[in-house]
């Protein structure tokens, strides 16, 4: 009675840990270590009921680490991302690395849009006086133009020139406001005939007696307001 009472828990081991083999294969030497470890400890007790209850013990030690660690088809998580390795398709993803359904990392799409710096400058013409109350040019504001339109040519080329003329207050507002636009042109036409090409102006407009910078009750400051403004947009 007693070799049977010893015999059967080690019949219940050996068929366990034969269980836990097929449950994950890759951890059978750990899975097997572990329940023979428990049943040795309690198998070393004199007592024969003890030493039954130990192999029971250990197995039952095994079969639960293989329960844990055991995915029910002998395959394991190699890189330990949490795809099982019948499944990775990437399976020596590093530790800690965020992976998808098939254990590939998972790569960030960043976005990049593009600055585009755009950098202004303005050209403040004055001292072109056009002829008395028109907007045909004087010989001495050709000779002025001449330098404007070698400085566009050699530092502008291929930028976008805005020309806004402007006056100064004596007058009436809205023959300003037109007479600020001829003359503005009469400036474009000037630039174009001397090399500047027409492209490149992409606005010509008239502002009349707004946007002073001096005030108008002095001849000085009217004399400043009397200008044409080219902003260049590279």
């Amino acid at each position: 009675m007693s070799i049977i009472r010893t015999a059967l828990p080690l019949v219940v081991l050996t068929s366990v840990l034969t269980g836990c083999a097929g449950l994950q294969k890759t951890d059978w030497p750990t899975c097997a270590a572990v329940g023979g470890v428990g049943g040795a400890a309690l198998g070393a007790i004199k007592s024969s009921a003890w030493a039954g209850g130990g192999a029971v013990f250990g197995a039952g030690m095994a079969a639960a680490y293989c329960w844990v660690h055991g995915d029910g088809d002998g395959d394991g998580d190699a890189d330990g991302d949490g795809v099982l390795d019948s499944l990775d398709k990437c399976p020596d993803t590093p530790m800690g690395v965020k992976v998808d359904a098939v254990g590939c990392p998972i790569v960030a799409v960043v976005v990049v849009q593009e600055v585009v710096v755009v950098q202004e400058e303005a050209i403040v013409v004055r001292d072109v006086n056009f002829e008395f109350n028109s907007a045909k040019l004087t010989a001495s504001d050709k000779d002025k133009l001449n330098v404007i339109a070698a400085r566009l040519k050699k530092d502008a080329a291929n930028a976008q020139l805005k020309v806004t003329g402007y006056t100064d207050s004596v007058g009436n507002e809205a023959y300003n406001l037109k007479l600020s636009k001829q003359r503005a042109q009469s400036v474009v036409e000037y630039l174009i005939e001397s090399g500047v090409p027409r492209s490149q102006f992409v606005s010509v407009a008239g502002a009349g007696e707004s946007n002073p910078v001096a005030s108008n009750q002095t001849p000085e400051g009217r004399a400043q307001n009397r200008r044409t403004e080219i902003l260049i947009v590279r």
